[in-house]
């Protein structure tokens, strides 16, 4: 028969137990400011680096990204507000501010051709013509953070993914997965027709026609009916390199 451990030995045991407790609590506390001491040391280097290199940060987009990096992994957002040491410092959120207004303007001038969707690749290219005067180059990743900022206000754009490519949107516009699958389908040529959403999905045509109609009523397709073999295409601009190449210079 087992002995049941005294008053004593049970004062031991939970006295043990408080001072690993103690022990635990010292050595998570003592690697907390070890981190805090390591980012702040992270932070002042960060900031010795940008203006060391602030001239490249603003002209050179493949470097400007990479510092965006850096920032990341300190906690450090240079574009969270529009003051302060990184604004005064770099510039760089007057640089995305303005981006976003001229994301804004390509968005609402295209919108009568694409419905308010068009490719983040389109966006950009057609940002450059306007941007050509200045030296700063404007990439994907560039387009990406502004647009994000534009989220604060509240006016719907949004970057959603079909397929292979990026599509920001700039209505609110809610696609479903039919939706999404058509635009992936016509990723390819830039139109599909009934019958090859019919033949790949193996969907009936009411579901086809109720979904490609949807899309045409939020205007991002457009009908083709002059066709030798009597087909209608339904074309989408928004995915369409054919649209994208000769709407870039426009």
């Amino acid at each position: 028969m087992k002995r049941r451990p005294g008053i004593g030995g049970l004062q031991k045991a939970a006295a043990a137990r408080d001072q690993y407790r103690l022990l635990g609590e010292n050595v998570a506390k003592l690697r907390t400011d070890l981190m805090k001491e390591q980012l702040t040391t992270f932070r002042s280097q960060l900031e010795e680096f940008a203006r060391k290199h602030k001239n490249d940060i603003r002209k050179n987009p493949a470097f400007r990204a990479q510092f965006h990096e850096m920032c990341a992994k300190v906690g450090v957002d240079p574009l969270a507000s529009n003051k302060g040491f990184w604004a005064e410092l770099l510039g760089i959120g007057d640089f995305y501010y303005e981006l976003g207004v001229q994301i804004i303007e390509v968005c609402m001038l295209t919108r009568s051709h694409n419905g308010g969707l068009i490719s983040l690749h389109e966006l950009c290219n057609h940002l450059r013509l306007r941007r050509k005067k200045d030296r700063e180059a404007v990439t994907e990743d560039d387009c990406l953070r502004a647009i994000s900022k534009l989220k604060v206000l509240g006016s719907g754009f949004e970057v959603i993914t079909v397929g292979k490519k990026k599509l920001v949107r700039s209505v609110p516009t809610e696609l479903n997965k039919d939706h999404n699958q058509i635009l992936e389908l016509a990723q390819g040529q830039g139109y599909v027709t009934v019958e090859e959403v019919q033949r790949r999905h193996s969907w009936t045509s009411g579901r086809v026609i109720d979904a490609l109609e949807s899309l045409l009523e939020e205007g991002l397709a457009m009908i083709d009916d002059g066709h030798e073999d009597g087909k209608r295409r339904y074309w989408f601009p928004c995915v369409s390199s054919v649209y994208a190449s000769s709407g870039a210079d426009t």
